[in-house]
């Protein structure tokens, strides 16, 4: 190896090392250089590391650039996170808010968009920010032409069967014994729940509207399994601010992994904006019920509801639904006319989103079993509360937990049960 000159060992030796430390505002320009020059890999480094930056407005515009690259790059998973993330901590940007709504909606999750759209207007909105609102719920009219969701859960379960725990029901011959298998069973199974559609435009305000929708739980006791599954033809009209959509379709149950019951519906959906913070939305359906386990359960089923959701704060919102379902049979003591009063709420808190609700329904059987020396009434009471943990997301999954309580106070004891139940999962909206 040959010695490099002296000279060039001294000039080395003292040649001064510089180091050069930005602030926020050089680091802003360096990620905007990084990115006009084809490099966006350094630029959102160079952000990410002011999205911890002592200074909350310096966070704030990091996390809003970032998230701005992230959508330009195709990433919007990431950069809907990210949005989320600045509302956390400046929840009355609504500026930000109708960006987060601009990304969901393209990546087809519609009614997510336009609860971001109603928290926005929520707010005191300037005069500026309220035009590109209006222009925006117009443009919600028309969405991205596929979609779906999905959920995934460990799912313990004091009642996988909603069976009364009685060992006994007495009955117009006498005392009915029940097997073990008949009375409440616990255990800890799976649920899973998925839907997906397409929307094909066949006219300016008309479009073709496909949807496959599936559910179940799943249990290490197979004759605890119960699924269904749904595929769905619809036509969805926009006049207006309101989408109507009717559509129908087939149905299918199994329980135990054998077909329970086959139905075939049509239905009519609603959509209506009330004002900037509310949407009503109405649903009335008819159905015909085929059971393949017990013929005389055969019958229509029926069912009308109205679901009123508003925004109170951009944090938090409230929805109020009200229904009512009537059951024929060839037996009329399986049918019923029953009613329902549920109400549901929301809020962030930070990066979670808390959830609660409740649901009281009463049903009233048209004539007592043959066993029986009563006909049904009952009164049903659920209630439900969980979190979305958004600071634990990724790659848009976000994990889920949920706490369920069930009463079915009834006069017959083969309806009568509790059930305590919970969820820990994930979802994601795509």
């Amino acid at each position: 190896m040959i010695a490099p000159p002296p000279v060039a060992v001294q000039a080395a030796q003292e040649a001064p090392v510089t180091a050069v430390r930005l602030d926020p505002a050089g680091v802003f320009a360096a990620a905007a250089e990084a990115e006009r020059g084809g490099r966006p890999e350094e630029a959102l480094v160079l952000l990410d590391a002011l999205t911890r930056d002592r200074d909350g407005e310096v966070r704030a515009e990091a996390l809003f650039r970032r998230a701005m690259l992230l959508d330009a790059l195709g990433r919007s998973d990431a950069a809907a996170a990210t949005l989320r993330r600045l509302l956390d901590e400046k929840p009355d940007a609504a500026p930000v808010r109708l960006e987060l709504a601009r990304i969901l909606l393209a990546r087809g999750d519609a009614e997510g968009a336009r609860r971001a759209l109603r928290q926005a207007q929520a707010g005191v909105l300037p005069a500026d920010v309220a035009a590109v609102v209006d222009q925006f719920a117009a443009a919600l009219r028309t969405t991205r032409p596929f979609g779906g969701s999905f959920q995934l859960a460990v799912a313990p379960d004091s009642n996988v069967n909603r069976a009364t725990d009685a060992r006994t029901l007495d009955t117009v011959i006498a005392p009915l014994t029940l097997s073990r298998a008949a009375r409440s069973q616990s255990g800890l199974g799976v649920r899973a729940s998925g839907t997906a559609f397409a929307r094909i435009a066949v006219g300016d305000t008309l479009s073709l509207l496909p949807r496959v929708s599936g559910s179940g739980s799943f249990y290490r006791q197979r004759m605890f399994d119960d699924a269904s599954a749904s595929a769905m033809l619809g036509l969805e009209w926009v006049s207006g601010r309101d989408r109507v959509t009717p559509s129908a379709g087939p149905g299918w149950r199994w329980y135990g992994g054998s077909l329970y019951a086959r139905t075939n519906t049509a239905a009519l959906d609603w959509l209506h904006p009330m004002g900037r913070r509310a949407q009503l939305s109405m649903s009335v359906s008819a159905a015909s019920a085929r059971y393949r386990r017990n013929a005389l359960q055969d019958g229509g089923l029926f069912d009308l509801s109205a679901t009123v959701e508003r925004a109170l704060s951009p944090r938090a919102g409230i929805g109020v639904t009200v229904g009512a379902t009537r059951q024929t049979a060839r037996d009329p003591g399986y049918a019923t006319v029953s009613g329902q009063l549920g109400v549901s709420g929301w809020r962030d808190l930070g990066r979670t989103t808390v959830f609660v609700s409740a649901a009281l329904r009463r049903t009233e059987g048209d004539a007592r079993l043959f066993l029986f020396p009563d006909r049904r009434r009952e009164w049903l009471v659920q209630a439900s509360a969980g979190a979305t943990l958004r600071q634990l997301s990724w790659k848009g999954f976000a994990p889920l937990v949920r706490a369920t309580f069930e009463r079915n106070a009834s006069s017959v004891g083969l309806y009568d049960y509790r059930r305590f139940a919970g969820e820990i999962g994930i979802v994601r909206a795509f």
